[in-house]
């Protein structure tokens, strides 16, 4: 199974443009999408979705065009928009039994797909609770249920840890990683650890084009040898700023240690291990 996108643009108005030229190829396993906001990673995913229509490009899985025939994807798709919304007097199997109607699902063992997923999700102790009730994370856990509640063989999460605390977060890695095998999977995430920790790939956007796909070693060789950390003078720090690519910085009194990528650095800076991270800083500042 594999997607193939050409020449994909989606112009808005003459002010606007969300993808431009954009061509992608996306093979079974886990595609992490990273990129500042207003980089096209929305109108990627909702281009895939059928959500929304490309002003011209082409779309095709396993060689049949889903923008003229939408309903191609539509019945192995699973999707997490980033605003998604919830009824919210309904509960939880009430929610999910909606949606599964709406998928045109149902059966003997939809109750158990429902069970399995809760549990997944780690929702089953407030199943019957009203969904207005939950918390923001709960709300997007339940949000990652619903997605899957198809069985998808495509799956797209718009940034799905939003909300969710360190221990959800990993158990949504885990719930993604035991399904990549069979799956195309498409994650978006301004967390970069949730991308270095799971993806097969990378693709790193800006401006509604594409900077870089490629295995995570293959993308961090942009930077090898290239970054850095020393130790300045905390009042030199604005000054170094326009020299250098600062990745991150930690006070200490009077000095601040600065990590930062450059291919002339300072006298006494330590050479660091490059890492996604700093690829994706550099890449998209140097195409800002």
């Amino acid at each position: 199974m594999a997607l193939v996108i050409t020449n994909l643009t989606k112009q808005y108005n003459k002010h606007k443009t969300g993808l431009a030229d954009y061509s992608i190829t996306i093979n079974k396993g886990i595609l992490g999408l990273l990129g500042p906001n207003g980089a096209g990673k929305s109108t990627l995913m909702k281009i895939i979705a059928t959500i929304s229509k490309p002003t011209q490009g082409t779309v095709f899985l396993d060689g049949e065009d889903i923008v003229a025939n939408p309903g191609r994807i539509r019945k192995v798709l699973g999707y997490l928009p980033q605003d998604f919304g919830v009824y919210p007097n309904l509960n939880a199997y009430e929610f999910l039994t909606y949606i599964a109607a709406l998928k045109g699902l149902g059966g003997n063992d939809l109750r158990k797909r429902i069970d399995m997923l809760l549990e997944g999700v780690n929702l089953t102790a407030d199943a019957k609770r009203p969904i207005g009730t939950y918390s923001g994370g709960m709300k997007q856990r339940i949000g990652i249920a619903q997605a899957l509640l198809n069985d998808p063989k495509i799956l797209i999460f718009d940034e799905p840890t939003v909300g969710l605390d360190p221990e959800e977060r990993v158990r949504f890695r885990q719930l993604v990683s035991d399904l990549a095998d069979d799956c195309i999977i498409i994650l978006s995430s301004h967390i970069v650890s949730d991308i270095e920790t799971i993806a097969d790939e990378v693709a790193i956007m800006q401006n509604g084009r594409l900077l870089a796909k490629a295995i995570q070693p293959d993308i961090i060789k942009s930077v090898e040898g290239r970054v850095f950390e020393t130790l300045i003078d905390s009042s030199h720090l604005p000054d170094f700023k326009t020299k250098h690519l600062v990745i991150d910085t930690n006070r200490q009194k009077d000095k601040t240690r600065v990590r930062y990528i450059t291919t002339t650095p300072l006298a006494g800076s330590t050479a660091l291990t490059a890492t996604l991270e700093d690829a994706y800083l550099f890449l998209t500042h140097s195409n800002a």
